[in-house]
């Protein structure tokens, strides 16, 4: 069984094709999306139906739970723009999406942590700077999930970590390889390439495995989107996987 991780798409159609186009050739016995998939000033809607038509497994990310409760003058820019884009197919497919999913008895899906959509599983905050969180951060944030495989996105960090019998993965972004955050405190993450991320899990000889993979794509024309847009944070962010 080869399953195929990705996550935080946010809006990228060119980004989330090409990675679709490497899982195929690669050979996925199943894809699933950890969340994110909208948010941001790119293409939220042809993101939607394109997920929409997949057979792929989506779930909720926090944006999808930000843009359902968005009201009138609140919330970010991003979640305002995917919001203003969406009609009502798209509202009606986000109302599905479930915020976490047990896959089977081996792998535990969420978003950022099986007890918050918000929360940073792998990293830790010490002020603004981003490190891995400690095996005491993970164990306190995993809330007695103790699956072989708990697969989580959120922080667009590929991540592998071995934490007593489990595997915990992070396929890092698909669509988005730097962006900042005020939550909790003001921060920054970067990749440092503009490649679209995702990751293989396997089972081999009773254990399981992860590969990552980092996918070029035409990044240059979500980057002009993002300028049109009026976001040179996401057009420097797209082009080369830093905050300017």
């Amino acid at each position: 069984m080869r399953i195929a991780l990705v996550s935080d798409i946010h809006g990228n159609l060119a980004a989330l094709e090409a990675v679709a186009i490497d899982i195929r050739r690669r050979g996925a016995d199943q894809v699933v999306n950890l969340g994110d998939n909208l948010s941001g000033p790119l293409l939220p809607r042809e993101t939607a139906q394109w997920l929409m038509a997949s057979d792929w497994l989506s779930l909720a990310g926090n944006h999808e739970r930000q843009v359902l409760e968005l009201r009138p003058g609140r919330g970010g820019p991003s979640d305002q723009y995917a919001h203003a884009q969406l009609t009502e197919p798209e509202f009606a497919w986000l109302r599905t999406l479930k915020p976490w999913h047990r896959l089977s008895d081996d792998v535990y899906l969420c978003h950022g942590s099986p007890r918050s959509d918000h929360e940073y599983l792998l990293e830790t905050l010490d002020g603004s700077a981003l490190r891995l969180a400690t095996a005491p951060e993970i164990t306190t944030r995993l809330h007695g999930e103790g699956a072989p495989v708990i697969a989580c996105g959120h922080t667009h960090v590929p991540r592998a970590v071995r934490l007593g019998a489990s595997l915990l993965v992070n396929p890092g972004s698909v669509g988005l390889q730097a962006y900042s955050d005020d939550h909790p405190v003001a921060h920054a993450v970067q990749i440092g390439s503009p490649d679209a991320r995702y990751a293989f899990i396997a089972q081999r000889g009773g254990h399981w495995q992860v590969e990552h993979f980092a996918v070029p794509y035409d990044h240059g024309s979500m980057a002009a989107l993002a300028e049109q847009r009026g976001r040179p944070d996401w057009a420097h962010a797209l082009r080369t996987g830093y905050m300017p």
